[in-house]
């Protein structure tokens, strides 16, 4: 009789919201849909793809409409399935069996995921109180565990924070390992060391389009480094990995400069308003939660009865996220965000009992 591989036994798929919700505020998604010139020139783009013949396997022209977009060397970008599947080559070509890879916790659980199915040996590093990374014990432990692989994200998935640029730096130069910096929501700060990939020979940088530029659905997703490390990875993917229309699209999108600011301004404008309103609900009901500074597109909150809110809402028909032991609620529409709030004042009145965070 076959059996599954032990690391394949008891393997568990990653459980995004799936039922059907009146709100979605879950996944981290833009709120905003593509501008109409970009749905005109993805028709146009669909009438002219050839769909009998494979997609440019390096994706030149999206790379550099991203290059343009970021002003990096389209040498230094390579495009991917989604930045997960970026994540998935790295772990696959740049670790062996039994390696050490190490995460900063508590992060984006996909990290781990992939390092389980690569045979690797995960070791966790746990931030400060308060959710801070503590560089000159990330430094420590990877020299000490001979970590091959460092991967976090900045600003971090579930946090919300972010580490400023000068720490990450100082991280990157002390360790040994490759570091896969994730700055998927970086759009929504100002930390960035896109423009200093270059500059280090251990840097690989993550970027998406699913969340400031509302091509979730496209899933395109970007790797930059030193021209080296960016061939090793063309060479490492799989050959036709972007197909031709969320190639086509990408570049059109990543082109209407003036849109993807707007949108920008209108997401920060949109987190805002959850923020202020959390903050009012905090005011109110102190002890209950505590909201975390962050800079995504989202807001991360510290709540013993997360879980119960969690249900609360669903029952409502809204959806949040529930992870790394954060309720994380994504900015939204204004009447999403004012519907949401409403609801949660709604919990908080009727458990309203002191917990101590």
């Amino acid at each position: 009789m076959y059996q599954l591989n032990q690391k394949l036994q008891g393997i568990q798929p990653y459980t995004p919201v799936t039922e059907s919700y009146r709100i979605r505020l879950d996944a981290n998604e833009s709120f905003i849909p593509l501008p109409e010139g970009v749905i005109l020139g993805a028709q146009q783009a669909l009438s002219e793809t050839a769909f009998n013949r494979y997609p440019d396997p390096m994706a030149a022209e999206l790379c550099q409409a991203f290059a343009s977009h970021y002003g990096v060397p389209a040498g230094q970008v390579v495009a991917g399935n989604g930045s997960d599947e970026l994540i998935t080559v790295l772990f696959s070509g740049f670790l062996e069996k039994g390696d050490a890879f190490a995460t900063i916790e508590p992060d984006f659980s996909m990290y781990a995921f992939n390092g389980l199915l690569q045979e690797a040996r995960h070791v966790p590093i746990q931030k400060r109180p308060g959710f801070r990374l503590d560089v000159d014990a990330v430094v420590e432990t990877c020299q000490r565990e001979n970590v091959k692989l460092l991967i976090f994200s900045n600003p971090c998935n579930p946090t919300s924070l972010v580490c400023p640029r000068e720490e990450v730096r100082r991280l990157i130069q002390n360790v040994d390992a490759l570091v896969v910096l994730d700055e998927a929501y970086m759009d929504f700060s100002d930390q960035s060391l896109l423009a200093e990939a270059d500059a280090f020979d251990n840097l690989v940088i993550l970027r998406t389009c699913s969340k400031a530029f509302g091509m979730a659905a496209l899933r395109l997703g970007f790797a930059v480094a030193r021209p080296q490390l960016a061939g090793v990875l063309r060479a490492a993917k799989s050959p036709y990995n972007v197909n031709a229309l969320s190639q086509k699209i990408g570049a059109l999108a990543l082109g209407q400069e003036l849109a993807l600011e707007t949108a920008l301004q209108d997401i920060l404008a949109s987190r805002w308003d959850l923020a202020s309103g959390l903050e009012k609900l905090a005011a109110l009901y102190p002890g209950r939660f505590t909201l975390l500074p962050g800079e995504t597109n989202f807001c991360a909150l510290q709540m013993p009865d997360g879980p119960a809110l969690l249900d609360f809402l669903a029952q409502r028909g809204i959806a949040i996220r529930y992870t790394g032991g954060l309720v994380r609620v994504t900015c939204g529409k204004y009447g999403e965000n004012q519907a949401f709030l409403q609801e949660m004042g709604a919990f908080l009145s009727q458990t309203d009992i002191p917990i101590t965070l």
